[in-house]
Order: structure tokens, then sequence, then C-alpha cells
């Protein structure tokens, strides 16, 4: 079987762990999570952004470039949550433009960030799963994680408008939009079999399309 490196981008609450997990059972692959356990950061960025937001990024540039590699180089097909291409133009480019790094800052990490992605092998496909501030803040809210309680509905919009401009510009491989407002694939068997089938479509070479149930 030909492997596939399949990438689940979208905003907070979009839904991406919950359809990389429910993909890679359905169609045999390994799956892979974000994981912030390790980030030895966090703490302190939580405290205070201004003064480790570069420290953290440059901490999520490094780890998510060794597992990229990691998952590119393995044989088995694998779907992974979140993307190191989200580290840089969706949240450092978020804290950039919030004035919590500075430009200098910036500029640095974008050079290093450039870098190190020429030298990464490209994914298959990048899914761009796509939600309303509304939706993302009652998905948030049900969950209820500590460290998601100060997330706003203005910063959501933020990163929503970040994730059009980022998309509206991806070129490095195919792209597969799913409206998570519209396809409870949660819930609904039908509605996941949609978004695997349109997975493997786009994967042969199909033409992009926004799903609708």
């Amino acid at each position: 079987m030909v492997k596939r490196f399949v990438i689940v981008a979208g905003n907070i609450g979009s839904g991406k762990t919950s359809l990389t997990t429910l993909v890679a059972a359905r169609l045999g692959w390994q799956a892979f999570y974000e994981s912030v356990d390790d980030n030895p950061y966090l703490s302190e960025f939580y405290a205070d952004m201004k003064k480790w937001s570069f420290h953290l990024q440059v901490f999520f540039l490094g780890h998510r470039a060794e597992l990229h590699r990691k998952i590119a180089c393995m044989p088995e097909s694998v779907i992974q949550d979140r993307s190191i291409y989200e580290d840089r133009h969706i949240f450092a480019q978020a804290l950039y433009d919030m004035g919590m790094m500075t430009q200098r800052d910036f500029q640095s990490y974008a050079r290093v960030y450039d870098m190190v992605v020429a030298h990464l092998p490209t994914p298959s496909l990048l899914i761009h799963l796509q939600a309303s501030v509304p939706t993302l803040m009652g998905r948030i809210a049900s969950r209820g994680r500590d460290m998601e309680s100060g997330i706003s509905a203005e910063y959501l919009e933020r990163l929503r408008r970040l994730y059009e401009v980022w998309m509206d510009g991806f070129n490095l491989c195919p792209v597969l939009t799913i409206p998570s407002d519209d396809l409870d694939f949660v819930n609904s068997s039908a509605h996941l079999d949609i978004i695997c089938q349109h997975i493997l479509d786009r994967l042969q070479g199909k033409e992009e399309v926004i799903l609708t149930p």
C-alpha cells in the first residue's frame, strides 16, 4: 500500500483530535497528536506571554520538526493532529500581531522556521477543519479544560482570519476543506464515511471540494 502522511489543521475547538482519532481507526492509519505535557515553557508562557512567547515558539519549532521528520520516515500511513506550519502562520503570527512577540524575535523565529521547513518532506494532504466562532466557543466550554478557560471569541476570530490568509497561500500539498459546523463526524457514521471517502479521493488526485452533509 502507498504510504500517506495526512495533517489535520484548524482552529482551537474545530475537532482536530476527534477527526484524527476517527479517521485513523476507520482507515487503519496511525494517529499522532499534539503534545503539551513535555513543553518546559508552557507554564511560564501562560504566566507572562510577552516574556516567554519566543522561547515557546522555538521549542515548538524544534519539537514539531523532529516529529514531522519521524512521521515522514515511517513506513505506515499516518494522520497527525496539528502541524508545524500552523505554529508559524497562525500562532506565532498572532502573538506578534497582539504585541506579545517583538519584531526582532518574530523575524528571527521566522528565518529559522523557513530554513527548517525547506528541508522537511511535504505531507500527502492537509485537511482544513473550518468552524464558526460560536461553534468553537461552545466546544471549548463543553470540554472544560482549565488552560482554555481564558480563550475569548475575539482571539478565536483572530485565529480564524489567520487561517483564511494561510490557506489562501498554501501550496505545499493538496488540501481538503471540511466545514465542521455542518458535518458531525463524531456522532454520525454517515458523515465520517463522507469525509473518509473524500480524503481518499483527494489523495488520488481528485479536485478539492468543500464538503456538505
